[in-house]
């Protein structure tokens, strides 16, 4: 069993940075597969970010490539999503999903365990 609290969100401005946290409790955290998923109002949730249980291996969706980045530290149980020149819309409820499985899945049901989620809002 894994638990995940999403932290970080809020209102930030076109262009602004956003720094999330999600901390993972339970056992056997380091060895799952740790996504970054979203969902805005009348849409369905997206995969934004995934990073292997390694660490070594990240994946993003491509309109995040180049402005977010998604870490992990084993050691704190904790995952970060780093994201940068914001726009409108990335606004969404963000949200730490974890696999056990070691194959890299973008798809939101392939996931177990989910966070509660955190808001960010960017304002033009």
């Amino acid at each position: 069993q894994v638990q995940l609290v999403e932290s970080g969100g809020g209102l930030v401005q076109t262009g602004g940075s956003l720094r999330l946290s999600c901390a993972a409790s339970g056992r056997a955290f380091s060895s799952y597969t740790m996504g970054w998923f979203r969902q805005a109002p009348g849409k369905e949730r997206e995969f934004v970010a995934i990073i292997s249980w390694t660490g070594t291996r990240t994946y993003y969706a491509d309109s995040m490539k180049g402005r977010f980045t998604i870490s992990r530290d084993n050691a704190k149980n904790t995952i970060l999503l780093q994201m940068t020149s914001l726009k409108p819309e990335d606004t969404a409820i963000y949200y730490c999903a974890a696999d056990r499985n070691a194959i890299m899945t973008t798809t939101p049901s392939d996931y177990e365990y989910w966070g509660q989620g955190t808001q960010v809002t960017v304002s033009s």
